[in-house]
């Protein structure tokens, strides 16, 4: 069950002012959402994440070096790319 305090926490958070009665209608309201909520659901088709084993693709020494030639900036045999923060 939900406190007085939260049900009017998030009417201060959506801006709207209730009455003391509103108040204890939206606590009952909310919690019983926030119970069904809660409830685990099921589904009709057996859900599975799909897994690869990794494979390491094996390249030449000339297509390495093709590669770095045609890359706009490289240093030391290296990629080099702008920071990603």
């Amino acid at each position: 069950m939900l406190l007085k305090k939260e049900v009017e926490h998030i009417a201060k958070l959506a801006r709207i002012s209730l009455t003391q009665e509103e108040i204890g209608k939206f606590q009952k309201e909310l919690s019983s959402i926030l119970d069904y909520i809660e409830k685990p659901t099921s589904h009709s088709v057996s859900i599975e994440n799909v897994m690869r084993e990794d494979e390491y693709a094996s390249q030449t020494p000339e297509l390495k070096k093709k590669l770095i030639e045609k890359f706009p900036d490289a240093e030391k045999g290296c990629l080099k790319t702008k920071s990603i923060l």
